[in-house]
Parts: structure tokens; sequence; C-alpha cells
């Protein structure tokens, strides 16, 4: 298999940066366990500064967990619009450098710096001094990864967190593979980590002594992508016009609910949050998914695609409301409701559509 080996490609991963950034604005936090999100009963953690970290507090975890482990453990409601602006800043950052970057979050991207913008000697300086200026321009660290491909610059960005760099050169990199826990691997996720240890793969050495045949066989479709990353290898680009797959956002209710008219307007809500993002973006799609999670943390969803988009803020009312009336009444209460736009298709002036809302079952 042939891949280049001649790319600088760094990884650039912001430590702890909804945390850091609350720890920056208001110094009587610095120093203390904090996470962002809110202490209720259904709170969830979105961020973690590293004093909580400590402490085995990290996002997605209940807050009262979190609490928990952590009885001195500040929360701190987020502040996106913030965190937007600083995220836009160190974007204009990596601008200077590089046409190629691909964001992954607002705290993290890929730069494809092989064609040398600024003339700086090497890749690893090139890391450095956006490191430097970010710090200067933000107060804020980061870490990063420099390799000849994406997914070992993504590895190699944990490698010194936080608020250091390392490189994996071509000559180290299918070797350096062979020492690391499967677990770490980009596309490995917890419930593939627990089956390729019960076929006694535990390691990048394991999993490369496993044939292509052996892996089709228990995982399919992504056999070669496994193949190929235990021999340090991914072709992918870094890729600056990667499409937004979906849009979605959800809420946790403070108790379950069994109410029709409380759970409806709960997917309104979420409803109304996805149409903001896609007016904004300009991005509409003719999928629209409703989840709900039930007391008992039984997931389902309802989806539906139409022949044509989702193009006003009432169609997309109207299509959540269509899948959520399609578990009601509930047998049992509900916690959490999200609504989810896909299958996205760009239009430069959404108009309504006189076709059917959805397709026939």
């Amino acid at each position: 298999m042939a891949y280049p080996v001649d790319r600088k490609i760094i990884h650039v991963d912001m430590d702890a940066f909804f945390a850091s950034v609350e720890q920056r604005d208001d110094a009587s936090l610095r120093g203390r366990p904090v996470a962002v999100g809110y202490a209720a009963a259904r709170g969830v953690v979105a961020a973690a500064s590293y004093e909580a970290r400590q402490f085995g507090v990290r996002s997605a975890l209940p807050s009262i967990t979190a609490l928990r482990k952590c009885p001195e453990l500040i929360f701190v409601p987020p502040r996106f619009d913030v965190y937007k602006a600083v995220s836009g800043q160190i974007h204009a950052i990596f601008a200077d450098y590089t046409d190629l970057i691909q964001p992954l979050s607002l705290d993290e991207a890929y730069l494809d710096i092989t064609a040398n913008r600024r003339g700086i000697e090497t890749a690893w300086k090139t890391a450095k001094e956006i490191r430097a200026r970010i710090f200067a321009e933000t107060g804020l660290t980061a870490s990063a990864g420099i390799s000849y491909n994406k997914f070992l610059a993504k590895l190699a960005s944990d490698q010194r967190k936080p608020n250091g760099q390392f490189a994996v050169t071509p000559d180290m990199g299918a070797a350096w593979v062979e020492t690391l826990p499967v677990s770490r691997f980009h596309g490995v996720g917890p419930v593939t980590a627990r089956k390729m240890a019960s076929l006694g793969i535990e390691t990048g050495a394991d999993l490369r002594a496993r044939s292509l045949d052996f892996l089709q066989q228990h995982f399919g479709s992504s056999a070669d992508w496994y193949y190929g990353i235990a021999r340090g290898i991914d072709e992918r680009p870094v890729n600056p016009d990667r499409e937004r797959k979906s849009s979605g956002s959800e809420t946790t209710f403070d108790r379950d609910l069994v109410d029709a008219r409380e759970i409806e307007a709960g997917v309104l809500r979420q409803a109304d949050d996805v149409w903001s993002w896609c007016e904004r973006a300009g991005e509409f799609g003719r999928t629209v998914t409703v989840k709900v999670k039930y007391g008992d943390f039984q997931n389902i969803t309802r989806s539906r695609t139409q022949p044509t988009l989702v193009s006003s803020r009432d169609a997309l009312r109207a299509a959540s409301l269509a899948l959520i009336r399609s578990v009601l009444p509930t047998p049992k209460g509900i916690r959490l409701v999200g609504v989810t736009v896909s299958n996205f298709e760009r239009a430069t002036s959404p108009v309504m559509s006189d076709l059917p809302l959805f397709e026939a079952d």
C-alpha cells in the first residue's frame, strides 16, 4: 500500500478548552477543580479542568457523580459565545500558516503545512510558534502532534498534554503505533476496544499481527482502516471543505416526563435550536430524527426522509412533532429528547414546497 510520507501535518488541541477559558477569565477559579456545566440533578459535565480530572471528573459525566468524586468541584455555566469567539482567534492564527485547515471542533484542528508558507525550518518549529502565538494572543495553552498523516498527528498531540508537543517521524511511525493500546486509536471506541480485547487484540502490535481476512471477518467494512493504522498508514488528506453531516440539539429534563404537552414543548425547543443553526449556516437537510431517552436509559430514535429540503422552521417543527407523536402516549417517563437534521444540501434561498413532508411508508 503506497502512501505519502513527505506530508507535514500538525494536530493542534487546546488544553481543557472550555474550563481553561473560565479559569482565564475568573482568577478565583485558577488552580481549582472546575467543571463547565450545571450541578443539577440531571446535569452533565461539559468540560473539566485538569485539577478536576485528577479526581476522575470527565466530560459527559453526570454532575451528581462528578460531585461524588470531587466534593470541592466548582460548576460554572457554559458560555458558548465566548468559546466560539476564542476559537475564531485561534483559527485566525492557523490561517497565517496554511489554507489547509480542517477543524474538528472549537478546540482542535488539523493543519497541513507541507507548503511551508512562512519558510520555517521544520514542522516542529512551526508547531512551537503556533502554540506560542495562541498563548500570547489568548492566554491559553495548546498541545500539538506533528507527523506525516492525520492519524499519527492526532495520537501524538495527546502524548505531551498539557502544553506540550510530540513528533512521530516516518521512520518511527509503524513501530510507535505497535506500543500503544488500541483503545487510544481514532475509530476504536469503547465497544470496539472490548471486542478487540475479547479477540486478544490489546495493542497496536496485536492488531498488526492479525490478517486482513481476520479483520474483515470480525469488523467488516472497518477492517481496511484497522489494518492500515496498525502499520501507521492513513492516506486521508487534510480537507478544509469537509462537510458537516448533521446538526442536532438535545435536552435532559429536570424530571422524567409523561405529559405529552411537556414532551412536545421540549422537542419544539430543540427543533428551534437546530433551525437557528441551519439558517445561519445556510445548510438544509431532508432527514429529521427525533431521539428519546427514557428514565431507564433506553434510547430510541424515529427518523423520516422527505423528497425535498426541510426549508423552514415551521416545517422542521411539524416534522419533529410528527415523529415524537409516534411514540406518544409514553408507557414510561422520558428523560431526554433531541432533534437532528441530516442529509444536507446547500440552498442559497430556501423555499417552501408543496410536495408531501415525508416519503410514504
